[in-house]
Order: C-alpha cells, then structure tokens, then sequence
C-alpha cells in the first residue's frame, strides 16, 4: 500500500508500519509523530536513533530490551510514547512492528 506523508509517498502495510526503511526520513519521522499526537523532542530522537540501529542489526526489539538498554528505561520509554509506546515508537522510527507487539 501507499500512503502519502509530508509530501512524500512511502509504502506501508496494513497497519500503516512502513516497509521500506529506506524510504525514511526526518519530516516523515515527524509527520507520522504527528499523526500519533507527539510532538517530538531531542529525547525521542535520540530513542528513536537507537531503535533504528537496533533494526539495522537486525536485533529483535522488546520493550525489556528497551528497558536494559542503557538509552531509556521502560518509566520513560512509556512517557515518550505514551499509548503503546513499542508499536508506537517503531512506526514513527520507519521500521517493521516488533514480533513482541500484538
């Protein structure tokens, strides 16, 4: 599917995740915060940078391994992406929903 955000076109699944990372950028980052009514501080950046590094290591994410990390911990990962905050965080990073998501 396609959808069309910030005035670009990006491929998406049926639960709106992208399915090409490479299609991500900033302003797409932004927008699709928006569309999740979170305005997106250097904070969510640098959580969002990391959960992008995880993926492109291909390390399966999970919010205990979010949570171990050293980047965030679990308290703030849920004030940054308050309504599912895994799902959340890894559709506005451009990257596939986790295994551990329902």
């Amino acid at each position: 599917m396609e959808k069309v955000i910030a005035g670009k076109t990006i491929h998406v699944n049926e639960e709106g995740f992208m399915t090409d990372f490479k299609e991500w950028d900033n302003t797409i980052g932004e927008a699709l915060a928006a569309e999740n009514e979170i305005s997106l501080s250097p904070r969510h950046w640098e959580v969002l940078g990391y959960l992008q590094t995880e993926f492109k290591n291909e390390v399966p994410l999970s919010i205990r391994k979010i949570g171990k990390s050293g980047v965030v911990d679990i308290k703030e990962f849920y004030q940054l992406f308050p309504k599912a905050p895994l799902k959340t965080a890894t559709k506005i990073a451009g990257i596939p929903k986790p295994a551990s998501c329902i």
